[in-house]
């Protein structure tokens, strides 16, 4: 009960934890209009929507005025064609010295003649952000010649071509193989399922790893003894990187009690009992069947998921609550934080989770209830422990693929390398939206 009370508090939580959907939604809006004038006439509606200056401006005019940021209140007030408007987002003071140039520019500027000498000053100050150096260039009164950067436009397109159109084709390539899969179990002409070797292990064995080891021990118990050793070791360190060391030592904390009471409870059964595949049948080879597995798996379960998404925030919106990892991936610039980061995400925690979910639980839940109901309920632990009730849905469809990859190929690699490669495309996704 106690493990219960803690999973119940951590989702309610979750509805105060923001959502990282409207970042993700600007930062693909302001790469469009950054990638605009370097997008083909025939692929521009596509890529960068009809009018991606408009879409930013109403995007950014959805926004509170007292909780934009300097920067944000200096685009929307670039993107505007009313004075009055504009001196209106311009009047309250800006903190970053690097800002006040271009406050001040816009607040003068008449628009005629080109850019002034100090305009072109306030503009280089701002290479770092080529999107306000753009907007404020056009504001300024500067043509396409002075304000567009063909470099930084190419890359844009380039980085919006692999953020949109690749995870599109997959789409279209997993939404194929799944109609296929279909027709197949229609007409019966599925291959069998390899024989479950599941642990010999009862119920109570897995409530003692996911409730005690996993809820109270390392969701609770374990990352309040060692968050003063993370304090400590990110002393001094820069806000990225000790945001990311953070995160490794706390998914650290999170794994390791159930890791040991699974290894202990390995360890007590029968060594003679032990099947040539061993008890959680890894069968490391062969490696290419396993990618292939993997890949397929992938590309089937992705529409499921995001459709699943889809009718989650069209019937309830946005719930809030994302994995705060998917915050720092956008926002960091550091590539040892962002290694760790992807450590993290691409290699502890598929290797932990499937371990726990689908090497362990999912097995003695099909002995006990069936291949069916195994799959859904270890599918249902595996959302509720992300604790987001925004995110519960997908994962939970996610978790029904990786518990049916389990079952139908009998071996527990390609599930790790599934999950791998889900965190890792996501993760990819999120370096060309932020970077």
């Amino acid at each position: 009960m106690f493990a219960v009370l803690i999973w119940f508090v951590g989702l309610q939580d979750s509805f105060s934890r923001p959502s990282v959907t409207p970042t993700i939604s600007m930062q693909q809006q302001e790469m469009a209009l950054l990638a605009d004038q370097a997008v083909p006439a025939a692929i521009r509606p596509l890529l960068v929507g009809e009018d991606p200056t408009l879409a930013l401006q109403e995007a950014l005019g959805e926004i509170p005025l007292s909780q934009m940021n300097d920067r944000q209140r200096l685009l929307l007030a670039g993107l505007q064609s009313s004075g009055a408007e504009r001196r209106e987002l311009l009047a309250a003071s800006v903190q970053s010295p690097l800002l006040i140039p271009l406050q001040q520019a816009l607040l003068a500027s008449t628009q005629e003649g080109g850019l002034s000498l100090a305009d072109r000053e306030a503009l280089g100050s701002l290479s770092g952000d080529p999107l306000l150096q753009q907007v404020g260039c056009f504001a300024l009164g500067g043509d396409r010649d002075d304000c567009v950067n063909p470099r930084v436009a190419s890359s844009m397109a380039l980085r919006l071509v692999l953020s949109v159109v690749l995870p599109a084709a997959a789409l279209l390539a997993g939404t194929g193989l799944l109609l296929r899969h279909l027709w197949m179990l229609l007409r019966k002409s599925v291959a069998p399922w390899p024989p479950l070797q599941a642990l010999p292990l009862s119920l109570t064995d897995m409530v003692l790893l996911i409730a005690c080891g996993f809820v109270v021990l390392g969701e609770v118990i374990a990352p309040a003894f060692v968050a003063p050793l993370s304090a400590l070791m990110t002393r001094g360190m820069d806000s990225p990187l000790s945001k990311a060391v953070t995160v490794v030592i706390g998914y650290g904390a999170l794994a390791l009690p159930p890791l040991l009471i699974l290894r202990q409870q390995l360890r007590s059964l029968q060594a003679t009992d032990r099947p040539v595949d061993g008890w959680l049948q890894w069968r490391l080879q062969p490696w290419g069947s396993a990618l292939l597995k993997a890949g397929r798996g992938w590309l089937m379960v992705m529409p499921l998921v995001l459709l699943t998404g889809w009718l989650m925030g069209l019937l309830l919106g946005d719930q809030g609550g994302s994995n705060p990892l998917l915050e720092l991936v956008l926002r960091s610039k550091d590539p040892l934080a962002l290694m760790l980061l992807a450590t993290t995400a691409v290699l502890l925690a598929p290797l932990f989770e499937e371990l726990v979910f689908r090497g362990a639980l999912l097995p003695v839940l099909a002995k006990s209830f069936g291949p069916l109901w195994g799959v859904v309920t270890s599918a249902l632990v595996f959302g509720v422990a992300h604790l987001s009730v925004g995110e519960l849905p997908p994962l939970f469809v996610l978790g029904l693929g990786l518990g049916l990859l389990r079952l139908s190929s009998g071996r527990l690699l390609p599930c790790v390398l599934m999950h791998a490669l889900w965190n890792g495309v996501t993760f990819i996704n999120l370096l060309l939206l932020g970077g």
